[in-house]
């Protein structure tokens, strides 16, 4: 297949390309100087050159917090963005894969969310995603919408990178107890994509690493492997805190584990469990040979 990605030096957008291509399909990988979402005409210009059998749309605005103050810029990229990619995507008749977010719900659901429960963005990253989603049901006839949750891979900023630095500076860290999700690994959720977009089973997926964990947990479970794994000593002490001891200007949601309803009952392969996806990350974050904690 012939495969388009748009937000490709982002963290999962390196991902997404580099395994799309090792399964010998042709990609093109497009950034923000490549591809600007924000100019409709160049959307259609770069479809009709490439003609791609399938887009995956990983360019977002995801600043969270900052997103807050700076409204039309995320609405620009998130909901205008993804609507000039499917208008484009659609002039060619190719597939569309748009990347979403567990911000989309308010995490105020004592269960997992499922991919028809209703939405209820809290933040103006939560809202402008869920426009693009919107966006991409109402002007798609041949759409994906996957929403994941707490990724992290070998590229860019990302939460394990974060502990691990932290984890070499600090004898003591605080990290919130009172949040729940399922951190995901760029590579298994381009494995996912993989499979995915080479069916014609249309619709909205959750899709994370398999069961769940608060973010303290999470942080015990990085420095745990990562002494196994990478030989590093952390004699860092974890102790466990709640949201108010770390405001900040965008609320996060309390509970973002989402149920993979559709994988499930689409009958495709589910994400193996987050901690097997973390000591793969952590193996090749050992084998990079490089300054990768940032």
């Amino acid at each position: 297949m012939r495969i388009l990605i748009t937000g490709a030096s982002g963290q999962l957008g390196q991902d997404v390309a580099y395994v799309f291509q090792k399964a010998g399909h042709i990609v093109l990988a497009c950034d923000r100087d490549t591809l600007d979402i924000t100019d409709s005409q160049m959307c259609v210009e770069r479809m009709q050159e490439f003609k791609p059998d399938a887009v995956i749309h990983c360019a977002a605005y995801t600043a969270v917090d900052q997103a807050e103050s700076d409204i039309d810029r995320a609405y620009a990229v998130n909901a205008s963005g993804t609507r000039n990619m499917v208008v484009a995507t659609q002039s060619i008749g190719a597939k569309f894969c748009y990347i979403s977010t567990d911000y989309v719900f308010d995490g105020e659901s004592e269960a997992p969310y499922h991919e028809y429960d209703n939405t209820n963005p809290q933040t103006i990253y939560g809202k402008s995603k869920r426009a693009g989603e919107m966006l991409v049901q109402s002007l798609s006839p041949a759409f994906f919408i996957v929403r994941t949750s707490w990724v992290y891979g070998l590229n860019g900023h990302n939460f394990v990178k974060t502990m691990l630095k932290l984890g070499q500076e600090k004898s003591e860290l605080k990290v919130v107890h009172d949040q729940k999700g399922s951190p995901t690994y760029t590579v298994d959720l381009a494995e996912f994509l993989l499979e995915l977009i080479q069916t014609e089973k249309y619709g909205v997926y959750h899709a994370s690493n398999s069961g769940e964990c608060t973010w303290f947990e999470f942080a015990e479970a990085i420095f745990a492997e990562a002494k196994s794994i990478l030989g590093e000593a952390y004699r860092v002490r974890v102790e466990s805190c709640t949201t108010k001891d770390f405001p900040r200007p965008a609320p996060r949601p309390r509970n973002s584990v989402m149920e993979h309803l559709a994988i499930r009952t689409n009958g495709l392969k589910d994400l193996r469990p987050w901690r097997e996806g973390l000591r793969s990350f952590l193996r090749e974050l050992a084998a990079s040979n490089n300054d990768k904690i940032v």
